[in-house]
This record gives structure tokens, C-alpha cells and sequence, in this order.
């Protein structure tokens, strides 16, 4: 049932492969509990799950952590009842645990400037170039590091400066590349013609390549600009995800509809983009001081 539940995730839901991947973990977890102490998955009781949640508790997993494996076990069984293959959900009467909401780490313009600018050199390698790039299309488009790396040489266009992206639940959607961007990939797509490997379908497709060839991984990509954000003078656990939470929040701060970035973002909810807006409110308060008449204070 499990592996039938996941193959409904990946070709009904549409899910990624790392999301699909994530729920199985999650609920092959659960049933490795209950194996365990000689449970069935259909006689569970709620003082089962409860146990189960302390269990994750004492292991020390995050509340976020939890709440999403909750999840993924409530979906399991909702698919069972579906087929038939259950009465009831044992996890009908656990709530999730109330969580804090993260704000999203980000770096300022200055900082996202002095990122790009530092990596620039007379006789970089065709990878240094090739992170160069990434870093400036990260921070051009918003892309999630998925995203980034399953992108061909068909999904774009330098004229237009457009880009089709793929991202969760296959929807698809555009971004665009500013003059920045296209200038590098310029650059980039002549040196990349002389290490992409023919007989490597995958790599001839795809824009990002690795140094043997082949099409560039998310792991990859983490890897090779990791050297590049640990070395940038800030305070802050950077990832390259990060530089997505950057793009989010600069054009938020620039007066972009908060629609308009969830549309570019591929948020599904607008809630999800709205974490965002905290860090617009110094644009908000200088907006209501200018604009409403008791606003304004006298200057000591």
C-alpha cells in the first residue's frame, strides 16, 4: 500500500521525486514503530500515535519536523480509506503542535552586491564562471536550487529574457533574466559547448553542466557555492536558498505586488509569500508618514 500511495503521489499529485521521497521516509518511519510493538497499521489506537510523537520528540526532531510527518502519515491513511483498504484515521484527533513562524534568512542589496562582485576574476576557470552565473541567475530569477538544475538549453530565451521553469507539482511557470544574467550566460553557453559531453544525453540538454559533462545535481550546485557564501563577510547561515529568500524580499521592498511575487516565487498559497512582507515594513511606515496628513511628526 505504501509504495501505492507513493506512485499516487508522484503521477496523480504530481509531486518532485525529493517530496515523494520524503513522505515514503516519513511514513516508512511510522510502520517501523509499529513493527516494533507488534502493532498492525489498521488496529492503531490514538494513544498509539501519541506514543509515536513522543518517540520523535525524544529522538530530537523539530517541532516543523514533526508536524510534517504528522502529515505525511495522515495522508497515508486518508489514500488507504480511499481504497478501501481502512475504516478510520487514527490520526483524526492529533493536532498538529503550534509552531513559531521563521522568518527567512536574506541578505541585503549591499551584501547580495558584494556576493557577486567578489567571485568576478580576469581568468576564472569555465566552473568558476559557471557558479558566477549561477549565483546571478539564483538571485535574477527566484529559482529554487531544483529548479535551477533541471533547466535546458530549450527553456529559455536570451532575446525575450524569459525562462520556463518547472517547479512543484510540475506546474509551470515564467521567469525573467535581467542584462546581468544574460550577459554571463553569453559567456557562459560559449565555454560550455567545449566540456558538455555528447554521448551524455542528460548534460548535452541541460544548461548547468558539471566538470565531467553530465547535468549538473541540486547537490552539486549546493556543494559548488558553498565555498562562495561561507566566504562572504556576514554574520548569517547563507545557503543558496537563501538567495531565493533575497529576490523575494528586494522586490517586495521595490513596491512588487505581493501577488506578482507569488506568481514569480511559484507559490501555491499566498500565505507561503506573505513571510516575506515583514521585512517591507520600514517601505510601509515611510509610505503612512508620507501619505496620511496626522502622519507626520516634527523633526527635534
Amino acid at each position: 500500500m505504501l509504495e501505492l500511495y507513493l506512485r499516487y503521489l508522484s503521477h496523480i499529485r504530481n509531486l518532485s521525486d525529493n517530496t515523494v521521497s520524503a513522505y515514503g521516509d516519513d511514513v516508512r518511519r511510522y510502520l517501523d514503530f509499529l513493527s516494533e510493538r507488534c502493532l498492525d497499521e489498521d488496529n492503531v489506537e490514538t494513544m498509539d500515535v501519541r506514543a509515536f510523537i513522543g518517540r520523535l520528540t525524544s529522538d530530537g526532531l523539530s517541532t516543523r519536523s514533526i508536524n510534517r510527518m504528522l502529515s505525511s502519515i495522515r495522508g497515508y491513511y486518508r489514500f488507504r480509506i480511499k481504497q478501501g483498504q481502512a475504516q478510520s484515521n487514527p490520526l483524526k484527533y492529533i493536532k498538529s503542535f503550534k509552531q513559531e513562524s521563521r522568518l527567512p534568512n536574506f541578505l541585503f542589496e549591499e551584501e547580495i552586491g558584494e556576493l557577486l562582485e567578489k567571485n568576478e576574476s580576469a581568468e576564472e576557470s569555465f566552473l568558476q564562471m559557471r557558479d558566477r552565473t549561477l549565483l546571478e541567475f539564483l538571485y535574477s530569477t527566484g529559482c529554487r536550487v531544483s529548479e535551477a538544475v533541471s533547466i535546458n538549453l530549450n527553456d529559455f530565451d536570451l532575446n525575450s529574457g524569459t525562462c520556463r521553469v518547472t517547479g512543484k507539482g510540475r506546474k509551470e511557470r515564467t521567469v525573467f533574466m535581467g542584462k546581468s544574467l544574460k550577459n554571463l550566460l553569453n559567456e557562459y553557453l560559449k565555454r560550455r559547448r567545449y566540456f558538455v559531453k555528447a554521448d551524455r544525453e542528460d548534460g548535452y540538454k541541460a544548461l548547468f553542466i558539471n566538470g565531467k559533462g553530465g547535468r549538473l545535481t541540486t547537490r552539486g550546485l549546493r556543494f559548488a557555492l558553498s565555498r562562495y557564501l561561507d566566504a562572504l563577510a556576514v554574520k548569517k547561515k547563507v545557503s543558496p536558498h537563501t538567495i531565493r529568500h533575497s529576490f523575494a524580499t528586494h522586490i517586495l521592498n521595490k513596491g512588487a505586488d505581493i501577488r506578482v511575487v507569488q506568481e514569480l516565487l511559484g507559490h501555491a498559497s499566498l500565505n507561503t509569500t506573505q513571510i516575506y512582507t515583514h521585512v517591507s515594513l520600514n517601505r510601509l511606515k515611510k509610505i503612512y508618514n508620507e501619505s496620511h496628513p496626522h502622519a507626520r511628526m516634527k523633526e527635534e
